[in-house]
C-alpha cells in the first residue's frame, strides 16, 4: 500500500513538471512572436511551480521573463524594466552569460530611448527616473546621471537634482570629449554617432561630410546648477561656496567664472555681476556672449548707452546675433520714455508748445536711430513679428505710410 502511494506521488510530480515546462516553452514562443502579454501570463502560471524545475528550465524561465517584461523596449514602463533586469540577473547567476548580458544592454537602450520620448513630451520626472536607473545599472555611464539631474531640474525636483549634481561633483565628472558627426545624404541632417559606426556609414555612401565637434567640460554648468538650486532654496551662502569650491580646482575655467556671475545676477547683485563679467572680458575678449550679457545688465541698471555699446561690440564679433540687434532697438526706444514724460508735463503756453515741438523732433530722431537696426533684423528674419510690428508703428510715426502698409501686408 505504501508503495502505491509513493508511485502516485511521483506520477503527480511528473505531470506538474511537464505542464510547467510546457508553459515556459509556450512563454518562449510568445516572446519570439512578440506577444509579450501572453508570455507574461504563461510565466505567472509557471512561476508557482518553478521550484520543481531543473536549473536548465529555471534559467530559461528567467531569460524569457526578462525578455517578456522588456518587450519591444519602446513603451516599457520603468517598473517592467526593473523586473526585466532582476530576471536577467537570475538567468546570469544560473550560468547564462551571453543572452543575459545582451538583455541588460537592451534594457539600458530601452531606458535611454524611453527617457528621450519622455523628454520630448515634457515628462521630465519619468525621464529622470529612467536615466538614473540606467546609471545604477552601469556606474561607468556617468553621463546618464548628468542627464538625470538635468531632467530633475526641469521637473523642478530640486532635491533630486541637487543630490545627482553633488554625486557628479564627488565623482569628478567632467563630461568633456568629442562628438562624431556626419551628414545623412538622404535627409541632409547632421547626425551624431560612435566613431566606428561613422566610418562604416561613410563607406556605404549614405553619409558624408564627417565632422568632429569638441564637447566642453560640464563642471562649470554643474557648479552653477548646484549654486542656483541653493539660491532657489534660499541658501545664498551655500551657493557662493559651491562656486568658490569649483573655482579653487579650476581657477582659469571661464564657465565657472560665468557661473559665479550668474549666481550674483540671480541674487540681485548686479554690481558684482558686472565686475565678474569685466573679468571675463579680459580672459575671453572674443566671446560675443560676454558682451551681450554685459549689455543686458547695463540696461537693467538703467545705463542704456553703455548697453548699446556692449551690444554693438557683440555684433562686431558676431554680426548674425539677432538678439543683440533687437536689444539695441529696445535700448534706443527706451530714450522715448523720458521724452514722453517731458511732453506730458507741458502746458498750453506758447513756450510750452514750442518745447513740445522740439521734443517731438527729438522723438523722431530716436525712431530714425532705431530704424536701421529693425530693417536689418527684418531682412534676416522676415517672420520676426515683434520686429515687424515695431517697424510698422515707427514708420507711421515718421509719416512713412507706404513702408508701414507694405510691412502690414506681409503680416497678413
Amino acid at each position: 500500500m505504501k508503495t502505491n502511494i509513493f508511485t502516485v506521488a511521483l506520477s503527480l510530480l511528473s505531470v506538474a513538471a511537464v505542464a510547467q515546462k510546457g508553459e515556459i516553452r509556450d512563454a518562449g514562443d510568445a516572446v519570439e512572436d512578440g506577444n509579450y502579454a501572453e508570455a507574461k501570463t504563461q510565466l505567472q502560471t509557471a512561476e508557482s511551480m518553478l521550484s520543481e524545475a531543473n536549473d536548465k528550465w529555471t534559467e530559461r524561465f528567467y531569460l524569457y521573463k526578462g525578455q517578456a517584461y522588456l518587450g519591444n523596449g519602446e513603451n516599457a514602463s520603468l517598473e517592467d524594466l526593473e523586473v526585466a533586469v532582476e530576471a536577467f540577473q537570475k538567468a546570469q547567476e544560473l550560468g547564462n552569460d551571453d543572452e543575459a548580458v545582451q538583455g541588460f544592454d537592451q534594457v539600458r537602450n530601452a531606458l535611454v530611448q524611453s527617457a528621450i520620448n519622455d523628454q520630448n513630451t515634457e515628462n521630465y520626472e519619468s525621464a529622470s527616473d529612467k536615466l538614473r536607473y540606467s546609471y545604477q545599472l552601469n556606474k561607468q555611464d556617468t553621463l546618464y546621471l548628468y542627464y538625470a539631474a538635468a531632467n530633475s531640474l526641469n521637473a523642478q525636483d530640486y532635491t533630486a537634482a541637487l543630490e545627482d549634481y553633488k554625486k557628479l561633483k564627488e565623482l569628478g565628472f567632467d563630461g568633456s570629449g568629442v562628438e562624431y558627426l556626419a551628414t545623412n545624404v538622404e535627409t541632409g541632417e547632421e547626425e551624431v554617432m560612435p566613431k566606428e559606426q561613422r566610418e562604416l556609414m561613410l563607406k556605404t555612401g549614405e553619409y558624408e561630410n564627417p565632422q568632429d565637434r569638441k564637447i566642453p567640460s560640464k563642471k562649470g554648468e554643474i557648479a552653477k546648477n548646484i549654486a542656483l538650486i541653493y539660491i532657489q532654496e534660499g541658501e545664498d551662502e551655500k551657493a557662493i561656496e559651491a562656486i568658490k569650491d569649483a573655482k579653487a580646482e579650476n581657477p582659469d575655467n571661464i564657465a565657472l567664472l560665468q557661473a559665479e556671475a550668474d549666481v550674483y545676477y540671480r541674487m540681485g547683485n548686479k554690481e558684482k555681476y558686472n565686475e565678474l563679467m569685466q573679468e571675463m572680458v579680459k580672459k575671453n575678449p572674443n566671446d560675443p556672449n560676454v558682451y551681450y550679457n554685459l549689455g543686458v545688465t547695463a540696461a537693467e541698471l538703467g545705463d542704456n548707452e553703455k548697453a548699446i555699446d556692449y551690444y554693438k561690440k557683440a555684433l562686431e564679433i558676431d554680426p548674425e546675433m539677432v538678439n543683440a540687434r533687437m536689444n539695441i532697438v529696445v535700448a534706443i526706444l527706451a530714450k522715448e520714455r523720458d521724452l514722453i514724460e517731458q511732453m506730458n508735463e507741458l502746458g498750453m503756453s506758447k513756450e510750452d508748445n514750442k518745447r513740445y515741438e522740439e521734443l517731438e523732433e527729438e522723438r523722431k530722431e530716436v525712431y530714425k536711430e532705431a530704424v536701421p537696426y529693425l530693417e536689418k533684423i527684418i531682412e534676416a528674419d522676415p517672420d520676426n513679428v515683434n520686429a515687424v510690428r515695431t517697424a510698422i508703428n515707427i514708420y507711421n510715426q515718421l509719416g512713412e505710410e507706404e513702408k508701414a502698409a507694405e510691412l502690414k501686408a506681409s503680416l497678413e
